[in-house]
């Protein structure tokens, strides 16, 4: 009994999580859409992985990861090289879908949400 009463307890701890996670993912939508930028995809999904935003100012093209947590610096730093290299594959796989990507440059950003705070913008993150 002891057992599935954890498993449910980690359970409901995941999706607590991910709710919060998809919420950050607005949050941080809105901040750029604040800043000028256009959102051109939300949790975007590919057989390479999921990019959390992509979002275009003029012919520059953003591939947003959304990092929530408690600081800046671990979000920053809770963006690991295997995730940059997903978010890098899964990019190049929408861009190859793209007529116009010839014309666009690129750029890889983290933004940090953190509670109770304005979220955190790193352009050129990695």
């Amino acid at each position: 009994m002891a057992e599935n009463d954890a498993s449910l307890k980690r359970k409901a701890g995941r999706r607590k999580a991910e709710r919060w996670g998809h919420v950050s993912e607005y949050i941080a939508a809105l901040f750029l859409l604040a800043k000028g930028y256009r959102i051109l995809a939300l949790r975007y999904r590919t057989r390479l992985g999921e990019i959390d935003l992509i979002v275009r100012r003029g012919d520059l093209v953003v591939f947003v990861e959304v990092k929530a947590r408690t600081g800046e610096r671990e979000a920053v730093d809770a963006v690991a090289y295997s995730a940059q290299k997903r978010i890098r594959a899964a990019s190049d796989l929408w861009l190859s879908k793209r007529q116009d990507a010839a014309c666009l440059s690129q750029r890889y950003d983290v933004v940090a949400v953190i509670p109770r705070r304005l979220p955190r913008h790193f352009p050129d993150a990695f």
